[in-house]
Order: C-alpha cells, then structure tokens, then sequence
C-alpha cells in the first residue's frame, strides 16, 4: 500500500499522531505500507524565514540553487523525520530516505508548460525499489522525500504525487492512496463519486468537470494504474483514521480509481 501524504494532515499534530497510528496498524495486519510526503508549506514557511524569493509556474515551484538547498533541507530533513517520529511514537519503526538513497528515484528535469525554465524542477524517470525491499525485509516502513538525482550529479524537486505513483507502479502496488484536502473526485454538481472507472474518469477530465490540482490528480492514478497498480483512491487526508475507513470498510473514504 503505497500512501501519499499531504495536505492540511502533514501540519496537523493530532491528524499526523492519528496517521502514523494507521500506517502501523496496516503493517501489524499483515500489509506493507510505503509513505511519500509532500512538505509545500513548510518550504515557503522557511523560504520566508531566510528571506529567499520563490515564484511559482502553473503550481510548480521554481527551484533555483539556493530553493533546492532549503527544499532537502526541509522535505529530507525535518519534515521527513516528523513522520518518522511520529510513526516510532505510534509503536512502529520507519526509516526516513529521499530518493537519492539507494538510488531510488533517478530523475530528468522538467520544463513548464510553455517550456519555462524551472530550475531544479523534475520528473521520476526511473524507480529502483531495491533499498524499499530491504526495509521492507527488515520490517521498517519507508517514509519517502520527494528529492530526486540525475546521472550528472544534479538534485532534484519533484512533485510528491508524481513521485507516489512512480514508486506505487514499480512495486505493483494493490492499493495506491492519495491523500489530499477535497473528499475526493466530485461530480458536475459537487457531489462526491465514490468510483470510477479509467475511462470515466478521463471524461470528466475531458468534459472539464475536473478541474484545477484535480486533474494531475487524476493524471498520476490514471498512470498507475497503467503501469500496474490495481487502483488508486483520491482521499481526504483530513478525515481522522480515513486511512483504515478506506481500506476496511465497504463504503471506503474517497473516489476508488480502477480500470
């Protein structure tokens, strides 16, 4: 179970403790949750505090030398080890990494959508599970920094729902969780649909139903499924336990994504 965690839950402190106590319950029954976060909120928060200019393009950050320090020093260093902490608190045992580590998450740059210069902006291009296995073997939870490398040596900012479904597909995931701040996928008239299938949901991409941060959304489900994962459920991450809701129950916790 692969578990994007983002949004308003990354800054709550009881939504997070509430989290980290799911995640390790999941391992306890048996599965084997892998977690990558984001962390936007508190790069601008530090950005501000060390009076470095940051713009953004089409919601992409643009990430010159001295944003790429503060984002793995933010995203690698305290935000990563907040859930981390949090989840050891909660009676588990995680391992913090970015995608440097092992070579998890090699990466090619990415440009904007009129071919803007975005600096150290990226893509996953290749994901290498090895080190994921290893933890995995070892009974740790991998808790993943969306911070990737090229072969030139160069470090990387990378969306963390792209880098979710990247790592969700090269492990085969059964279940590919995206937690964000909206119950899920609505409806023409904002009712929430609780699931769809591939080819509905490129129509409500098409008829502009979906709209704004939902359809890269979308977008990264779609891709996973593609390339594997049985399906994909775009969440609320502030709905507390909606982690076990989702899983355990009939009527889950979001609009469940299947082909």
């Amino acid at each position: 179970v692969v578990i994007k965690f983002g949004g308003h839950a990354m800054v709550d402190p009881e939504l997070i403790a509430s989290f980290a106590a799911n995640v390790v319950l999941l391992q306890q029954v048996g599965m084997r949750p892998v977690i990558v976060h984001g962390g936007g909120p508190q790069i601008s928060e530090k950005l501000k505090q060390l009076n470095i200019e940051s713009q953004s393009i089409n919601g992409r950050r643009v990430t010159d030398a001295a944003t790429m320090e503060v984002v793995e020093m933010v995203l690698s260093g305290s935000v990563n080890k907040g859930i981390v902490d949090a989840i050891r608190q909660a009676g588990g045992r995680a391992i913090g990494i970015s995608g440097k580590d092992g070579g998890l998450i090699r990466a090619r740059k990415l440009a904007g959508p009129e071919g803007e210069d975005l600096g150290q902006v990226g893509e996953p291009e290749r994901i290498d599970p090895t080190i994921l296995g290893a933890l995995e073997t070892a009974k740790f939870i991998p808790v993943i920094a969306p911070i990737g490398y090229d072969l030139d040596g160069v470090t990387y900012n990378i969306n963390a729902d792209s880098v979710a479904g990247a790592v969700a597909a090269s492990l085969g995931t059964r279940r590919f969780l995206l937690l964000t701040d909206v119950a899920g996928v609505l409806d023409q008239n904002k009712e929430l649909l609780t699931d769809l299938s591939i080819g509905e949901a490129r129509d409500l991409i098409k008829t502009g139903v979906a709209i704004g941060g939902m359809i890269p959304k979308l977008e990264t489900c779609l891709s996973a499924i593609e390339s594997g994962v049985e399906a994909a459920v775009i969440m609320d991450g502030r709905v507390r336990d909606g982690v076990l809701l989702e899983l355990f129950t009939d009527i889950g916790a979001g609009t469940l994504i299947h082909a």
